[in-house]
């Protein structure tokens, strides 16, 4: 049985709050100096996994809720999607403002050298606009286009989960694993959508077979 719609508006500030948790906690172990040898990095590491795996939350809402019947998970699909831009942002910011410098200069060459950034980059700039027409009246406004632009989570999902097997070194086992990982999680999310839409391809001819023998 669906959730009434007075409880997951009660849970939705709990799973605000546990979507910032990981944000408070870089923060504090910011302050604290414990991030490591390298503390750039493990910023840069931890915000950029947090935002993959709140992408690849937003992307499993719709297949869940087919397989489960819980409707009721797509309440919480904007938020998420919401954070995973907040974490990406992040993301992107300390590169350019605490590992670059500020030297914005450089961001261009580091583009157009290290693929792993292009197309990191990339993912961010296209979940601006996704970002920007989440409102409930820009859905509206935008009817259909809405659905067009929005699918292009897919494609930032592609560029972000290249992004993180390209930045990794070789030899480091444990680093190559975890990459692997959330590629194969993606790539099972994208096959069980195109299993859904085969399927309700397949459908239509019975649908329009039977709807035409009725009208005889």
């Amino acid at each position: 049985m669906a959730p009434r719609a007075d409880r997951i508006a009660a849970s939705k500030p709990v799973v605000f709050v546990l979507a910032l948790l990981p944000f408070a906690w870089l923060c504090l172990a910011a302050l604290r100096g414990t991030l490591g040898p390298d503390p750039v990095a493990q910023l840069e590491h931890e915000s950029g996994i947090w935002a993959l795996r709140l992408l690849l939350a937003t992307l499993a809402i719709t297949p869940v809720r087919q397989v489960t019947g819980w409707h009721w998970l797509v309440r919480y699909r904007r938020m998420l999607g919401l954070f995973a831009f907040f974490y990406a942002s992040v993301h992107v910011a300390i590169y350019l403002v605490i590992d670059l410098g500020g030297f914005w200069a450089q961001i261009l060459d580091e583009i157009v050298k290290r693929p792993y950034i292009t197309v990191g980059f990339l993912a961010w700039l296209l979940m601006i606009p996704l970002a920007a027409t989440s409102t409930r009246a820009l859905m509206r406004r935008l009817g259909r286009n809405w659905q067009r632009l929005h699918r292009l989570v897919y494609l930032v999902g592609l560029l972000a989960v290249l992004h993180f097997l390209w930045q990794v070194k070789y030899g480091e086992t444990i680093a190559v694993l975890e990459p692997v990982i959330y590629a194969v999680i993606f790539a099972v999310l994208m096959l069980a959508r195109v299993a859904v839409w085969l399927r309700a391809r397949s459908a239509q001819p019975g649908r329009h077979a039977v709807e035409g023998s009725q009208h005889r």
